[in-house]
């Protein structure tokens, strides 16, 4: 035939290289490894064996970064189970989940050597079970909520005259929508976020623990007065069951004395009643006080002092005349 031209040599030549590359690469994979007793069997991994990996990849962690997470654990927010697990307040339960186990492995007592490393792992429990709970999960969401917006007005008031913001909004094909969007999935929103969280719990905390001793003092002084008014029953019952036992005595008492006015007396030795004699009582005049050894005058009776001057009687032929260190009046 025909010689062939340049380029159709090279592009032969080519096509020849490729075709052995893609036999050798088959024989390769064909080939065992060495070490091995014959063709490889090895098949997708299963999702049952996830589980198995991990804790053979955590197997290997270092004790530092177990240490570390331990610490972590420890000293998070007490009030905020999505800290303790270290995720996202917008996580859902896959996520709450697939941390949970990925640190509890990681702080598992059996594991660690943390001295604390058992605690560690309780509060990740005890963080899991509060997620879990749809009343309590609820109102975490409740105060989450009230923080975000609070952080969401800052941001408005903040980036209010923000030209970059306007430019920005400009050429997103959603406005300032979704540049407020992307911004709160950045580490900035979240770090906000989550401070502006902590503030509103640590309150709503503070509030229950004031509720709580409120009610308890409340409940203090209940008891008390509730005792006190149980003393002061019983007090009142042996009082009145005291009186009632007295009774005849002082029914007896009031018939001796009344005998007595009236001049009867008791029975005598031999049965028979004696009339006794009829005390009579001696009145005597009230003390005059005529003198006074620290006052010097005279008191008068009780009945003497208000007396009335007596009018002073003139003599027949006496001429009324002023009394003595008066002198007359001049005519």
């Amino acid at each position: 035939g025909a010689p062939a031209s340049a380029p159709d040599a090279a592009s032969g030549s080519a096509a020849a290289a490729a075709a052995k590359g893609d036999a050798s690469t088959d024989l390769t994979a064909a080939t065992p490894a060495a070490g091995d007793a014959g063709p490889s069997t090895s098949e997708p991994t299963a999702p049952a064996d996830i589980d198995a990996l991990l804790k053979e990849f955590y197997g290997d962690v270092k004790d530092v970064d177990r240490d570390n997470e331990v610490n972590r654990i420890l000293w998070a927010f007490k009030l905020n189970p999505f800290e303790r697990l270290n995720l996202r307040f917008d996580a859902t339960d896959s996520e709450v989940k697939k941390q949970y186990r990925k640190l509890s492995l990681m702080v598992h007592p059996d594991k660690c050597k943390h001295p604390q490393a058992s605690t560690a792992f309780d509060i990740l429990g005890e963080a899991q079970k509060q997620l879990f709970n749809e009343e309590l999960r609820n109102f975490i969401n409740m105060v989450l909520d009230t923080a975000r917006e609070d952080v969401r007005k800052a941001r408005r008031k903040q980036t209010k005259h923000d030209s970059a913001v306007r430019v920005a909004a400009m050429l997103s094909e959603e406005g300032r929508a979704g540049v407020e969007a992307a911004w709160e999935q950045s580490d900035e929103f979240h770090e906000q976020w989550r401070m502006k969280a902590r503030e509103y719990m640590a309150q709503t905390e503070w509030k229950r623990r004031k509720t709580v001793h409120r009610l308890k003092d409340e409940l203090a002084r209940d008891e008390t007065a509730a005792k006190e008014a149980k003393e002061a029953a019983k007090k009142k019952k042996e009082k009145e069951k005291e009186w009632e036992k007295s009774r005849d005595k002082r029914v007896n008492t009031w018939r001796d004395f009344a005998n007595k006015k009236r001049g009867i007396s008791d029975e005598s030795a031999d049965g028979t009643k004696a009339k006794a004699k009829k005390s009579v009582g001696e009145t005597k005049a009230p003390k005059l006080k005529t003198n006074d050894e620290d006052k010097l005058y005279v008191q008068r009776p009780v009945t003497e002092q208000f007396r009335p001057a007596q009018p002073v009687q003139m003599k027949q032929g006496q001429i009324n005349q002023p009394p003595p260190g008066q002198n007359r009046p001049r005519r």
